[in-house]
């Protein structure tokens, strides 16, 4: 049995600039998944850096309020929502709320370095 403790997870600054806890993946921990989860946090006021991947993405969000971007369409988040970003789309998402923006992304297959493009230039 693989019980993650968030808490025991390392946060750290991703790619397209979200602070990330990676919970499950299947290539740091020895387990027959497809997919990989991990916890992010937009600050109150930023954005992520627009970014592509190769693979699927959801995003469940937890707490807070947002925009959500999807190649060039916006939609406000919140809590219980759940945004299905398909593979090479464009996506960012902005917090525009009064505390942070918090949701659960899922990667499928498991999201790796080579399959993710970060726009970096078109950062706000």
């Amino acid at each position: 049995m693989l019980i993650q403790k968030l808490n025991a997870c390392t946060e750290f600054v991703a790619g397209d600039g979200t602070l990330l806890r990676e919970l499950l993946h299947p290539e740091k921990q020895p387990l027959d998944l497809r997919y990989s989860l991990a916890h992010a946090i937009v600050p109150v006021g930023r954005s992520s850096i627009p970014h592509r991947l190769e693979t699927s993405e959801v995003y469940y969000i937890l707490s807070g309020q947002g925009e959500m971007h999807i190649d060039g369409e916006s939609q406000v988040v919140e809590p219980g929502d759940a945004v299905y970003i398909p593979p090479g789309a464009k996506q960012s998402i902005h917090n525009d709320g009064i505390e942070p923006l918090v949701f659960i992304c899922i990667v499928d297959p498991a999201w790796r370095k080579e399959d993710e493009t970060v726009y970096a230039d078109e950062h706000p």
